[in-house]
């Protein structure tokens, strides 16, 4: 008899027998360990319940030739599963998936611990390699390092799967952020791929309003034009380290001579201070075309823009009795 009328005969003796058994359907979770053997692989099947007669469901994955293709993972199956469609997932891999969400202005030190809990390795160890000076060169990413490239999305990976794989998948997604119109837009601006990134990365920390992020641009681009230090309060905070409650001038003073110290050091920092979205990106590209200079935050999300250095002390004022108010109503 030919192979093709054996596995025929097989799926009729077998299929109807076991495949079409009447077995209570439920889900289950089931680890393929790198490395097992089918024996063990079937094993597992059965005593999770997903396959109730394994001496037809072993005879039968031999004749398909599918007992040496399977692929370890995690996997969400159903108990009585038609044998063909059960090995059709373990051969493909289809492997259940997390979801792993990096917000915008997430800085590396921030992703750290979603994409151990991805990778299943140490934070520390996943930190070191993120931080690791030489992998903006591997990823081909401007640098002077990984922060600010890793692009801030939803993604889906399977558990235990390589760094590597991850840090491919959102280097991938901020290439793909740089369209044919932005790349000649990022030229006409004059500017260098890793300056608008860094300038994106400043405006995403500054805003809380998207609707405020080419304004917030602009300002930028005034005072870069007039040789006007930034003085961008996030850029201290990312040389402090983190976030802090209160930026106080103690504080700017100890890192005064930190590249990232935009209070002190004339022009962008040296690469960007955390990872900007689509919005920040495309705000960094096009600054709405208004005169300011200066800008203070208000305690609803918003800020007040101003032209002028005295425009701003007033604008500064204004905001402090607010800021004073809304804490006395807490």
């Amino acid at each position: 008899m030919s192979l093709s009328r054996l596995a025929a005969a097989c799926v009729v003796t077998f299929v109807v027998a076991a495949c079409g058994a009447e077995v209570p359907a439920r889900s289950v979770q089931v680890t393929v360990p790198s490395g097992a053997t089918f024996g063990t692989i079937v094993d597992t099947l059965v005593q999770r319940g997903v396959v109730n007669k394994p001496r037809g469901f072993r005879v039968y994955a031999r004749i398909v030739r599918a007992d040496r293709r399977i692929r370890a993972g995690d996997y969400a199956l159903t108990t009585g599963q038609r044998w063909r469609d059960l090995l059709a997932v373990l051969t493909e891999g289809r492997v259940v998936t997390l979801a792993v969400t990096i917000p915008e202005g997430f800085t590396l030190a921030d992703m750290a611990d979603r994409v151990a809990e991805t990778v299943q390795q140490p934070v520390d160890s996943v930190r070191a390699q993120l931080r690791d000076p030489g992998a903006h060169s591997r990823w081909s990413v401007p640098g002077p390092g990984l922060e600010g490239y890793l692009f801030p999305d939803t993604y889906r990976f399977a558990r235990g799967v390589s760094l590597d794989v991850v840090v491919d998948a959102m280097v991938g997604r901020y290439h793909a952020a740089w369209t044919a119109k932005r790349i000649a837009r990022r030229e006409e601006l004059g500017m260098e791929e890793n300056e608008v990134v860094t300038l994106a990365s400043i405006i995403q920390a500054e805003a809380r309003r998207v609707e405020e992020m080419p304004t917030i641009s602009a300002v930028y681009h005034n005072r870069l034009r007039l040789g006007y230090r930034l003085q961008a309060d996030p850029t201290v905070l990312y040389a402090l380290g983190g976030r802090r409650e209160r930026l106080l001038f103690a504080a700017i003073d100890s890192v005064a001579d930190n590249p990232y110290n935009t209070y002190t050091q004339r022009g962008l920092p040296p690469g960007p201070i955390g990872a900007p979205g689509e919005a920040a990106l495309e705000a960094a590209l096009y600054p709405s075309d208004e005169p300011y200079l200066y800008f203070v935050a208000r305690p609803d999300g918003t800020h007040i823009f101003t032209r002028s250095l005295e425009e701003h002390n007033r604008a500064r004022g204004t905001a402090r009795r607010e800021w004073d108010l809304a804490s006395s109503q807490e």
